[in-house]
């Protein structure tokens, strides 16, 4: 608990007065014996106890009466979580804000969001802490700004909400750094989210490492959770899943595939949905029947001018409890040629993945596949590949820096291990020896949901779980497994990054190692789904994920459509669509954004381990505060004592004595 006026606390010794005054009273009379009381004492004995304890109620309600109005007086503060006001008044208060996408959602019946909710407890709460150096960090900027007062956490851009997903170990990480550069004394770090397992990445080793380091602190720094982990029913979001542009005789048409996407669809209303689709102004609009989790659109055509080579265009359904995810941009050219570079040192391994890169699914779209050796990546034109399949030793310079490159541009890369392991790595992640398994070895678990390895448009799964694998390479490095063998080795795996993508196949697709060339649909698959996502870096259209990775490029951004109240320099962390020079980009919130998954209590309590660590859960468009003034409880206190003490005071009534019969009233 923490006062508003502590100093008054000072006073708190007074509660023993009603003691002091009682010894004193004692003091004042002398005891002598006198044979004539005697008796008057051994007829009272028998009611000594009772008069005992009345005299000691009445003295312990005397000391609560001035106990109730000293805390009275000093303005306690208390909270649904008494904790949550402990620990006296902090030198400085960081604010971890999540500004992500998921935290636009409105509340039932209100149209008050969860991010403007929790500002506004925010600047209720700290404002009754008695700090005066308060300190920012928001999910998108993820740099400590100082606030001159509360207010503008109301007012700043930066508490705005954004497009881009939040990363709570890196902002807790800049919190930390913050405390240890500045040498801050007694800290509080209040975090304001949802609890979105996507923007929080339990599984991440980072948060070891970011808990471990704020445990070495000598001085306090306590944690608040403000948390709005409730999600809104039947919310509806539509993401753009493929957008290409066509040319047939002199009628030219944009084929947009969608995916409108329903949480909680069991208890969420069901019926059509309108569609509405705008190219550079144009509108058109169609209506779907949206039951279920799931709806799928695709190759819905759009004519356009034939002279029109390229543009822009969104799509949008109506507002409902979260408008972060009802738009998607998206935008459109000419295919450029999808090319892969096939660099292997095993020609037998070379053979199937030429062939899975070469024939495209889609005759209107043009692939070229080259056969390369390391000696002749020199002369590659590195801006016109959209993915390099690799067997055999790890790139070392300066071709790893050309792929680093083509990784962040949006290309592709998969690698295939060599013959024999190698000390060197990529991305830091290397191979390790070989495991021979000459019955085979099936697939244990794969990840059906998203990546390389999801299921087809109309629900279908791969037949991922028909391959055998009788030779497989081990692997180090931080890597997420999209497909694994018995006992938990991976079989396919991925690594973060900004953009692009970097893959780990553990085996050969060749007769010898595995299965993947002789049941060719996984591997076709693979390599066809990871050309796809490499060609969307090439020509002057480009489909990107709002983030921190954009910050620098975007400075030279022009806006064409997105929020009108985006700044300049924040166009990296607003969906929208902008003019980078020549060239047209669509900036959209990432995938894991329509996944509604909030991190589970036990895992929130484990991540703070050690920590000091209070947690409140609150809700959109709440008008509870979450620390209020108590002080009126205490005065009832005091009153209730007072009267308790009077009660006890009032003299014993005596029974009333039978009148003498024929005596007159």
């Amino acid at each position: 608990m923490s006062f508003l006026q502590p100093w008054l606390l000072a006073a708190l010794p007074l509660v023993a007065l009603p003691v002091i005054i009682h010894l004193i009273n004692q003091r004042r009379f002398q005891t002598i014996r006198w044979g004539a009381m005697m008796f008057l004492l051994a007829a009272n004995r028998m009611s000594r106890g009772y008069a005992r304890l009345r005299q000691w109620l009445i003295l312990l309600f005397r000391m609560l009466a001035i106990a109730g109005l000293i805390f009275a007086v000093s303005r306690p503060l208390a909270s649904g979580l008494l904790g949550l006001t402990a620990g006296g008044r902090p030198d400085t208060t960081i604010i971890v804000l999540d500004r992500s996408p998921s935290m636009r959602e409105q509340g039932p019946g209100t149209p008050v969001s969860k991010l403007e909710t929790g500002r506004a407890q925010l600047v209720r709460a700290l404002g009754m802490r008695g700090s005066t150096h308060w300190v920012l960090i928001d999910s998108a900027g993820n740099q400590p700004r100082e606030l001159s007062s509360l207010d503008e956490l109301a007012t700043l851009p930066a508490t705005e909400p954004a497009s881009s997903s939040a990363d709570l170990p890196t902002l807790l990480q800049t919190a930390h750094d913050y405390i240890h550069s500045n040498k801050s004394g007694n800290t509080e770090v209040w975090i304001c989210s949802d609890l979105r397992a996507h923007d929080w990445n339990a599984s991440s080793g980072r948060w070891q490492s970011v808990r471990d380091r704020f445990l070495e602190f000598s001085q306090g720094v306590r944690f608040h959770l403000l948390a709005y982990s409730s999600s809104a029913p039947g919310n509806l979001g539509v993401r753009v899943t493929k957008v290409q542009r066509e040319q047939i005789g002199d009628q030219a048409n944009v084929l947009i595939s969608l995916q409108l996407t329903r949480t909680d669809a069991e208890s969420a209303p069901r019926g059509s949905v309108p569609i509405t689709f705008e190219i550079e102004g144009a509108r058109s609009e169609i209506t779907v029947d949206a039951s279920g989790s799931q709806y799928e659109l695709r190759n819905h055509r759009l004519p356009i001018d034939k002279q029109q080579v390229r543009g822009w265009g969104k799509v949008s359904i109506p507002f409902d409890a979260n408008p972060s995810d009802n738009e998607h941009y998206f935008v459109f050219d000419q295919p450029a040629p999808r090319r892969t570079i096939v660099v292997a040192d095993d020609p037998l391994a070379a053979r199937p993945l030429m062939l899975a890169a070469e024939i495209s699914p889609n005759p209107a779209e043009s692939t070229v596949a080259e056969a390369l050796t390391i000696d002749d990546l020199g002369d590659v034109e590195w801006d016109d590949v959209a993915l390099v399949l690799w067997q055999g030793a790890l790139p070392t310079e300066p071709h790893a820096q050309a792929l680093q490159t083509l990784v962040d541009r949006g290309g592709q890369v998969i690698f295939f291990p060599p013959q024999a392991a190698a000390s060197d790595s990529f991305a830091g992640v290397s191979w390790q020896a070989w495991t021979e398994s000459p019955d085979g070895l099936g697939v244990e678990n794969w990840r059906g949901d998203q990546d390389l390895l999801a299921n087809t448009q109309s629900g279908t799964a791969l037949p991922v779980g028909d391959l055998k694998i009788f030779r497989h390479c081990g692997m180090t490095g931080e890597l997420t497994t999209l497909a694994s063998l018995p006992g938990g080795a991976p079989l396919l795996s991925r690594v973060t990054t900004n953009h692009g993508g970097v893959y780990f196949c553990s085996t050969w697709p060749q007769a010898g190692a595995s299965t993947l060339a002789n049941n060719g649909v996984v591997l076709y698959v693979v390599v066809q789904r990871a050309l796809a996502a490499g060609a969307l870096g090439l020509g002057n259209t480009r489909q990107l994920t709002v983030g921190p990775a954009e910050n620098a490029a975007a400075a030279a951004w022009r806006q064409l459509a997105g929020p009108a109240e985006a700044l300049s320099t924040d166009y990296a962390h607003h969906a929208g669509v902008y003019a980078d020079g020549e060239r047209l980009l669509a900036v959209n919130r990432a995938a894991e954004e329509d996944q509604p998954a909030v991190l589970a209590d036990a895992a929130v309590a484990e991540l703070f381990r050690g920590l000091d660590f209070v947690r409140v859960d609150d809700q959109a468009g709440s008008l509870a505060s979450l620390i209020q003034e108590i002080w009126r409880m205490f005065l009832a206190l005091m009153m209730l004592a007072l009267v308790a003490e009077a009660a006890l005071c009032l003299p014993k009534l005596a029974p009333a004595t039978p009148k003498p019969a024929g005596v007159l009233a």
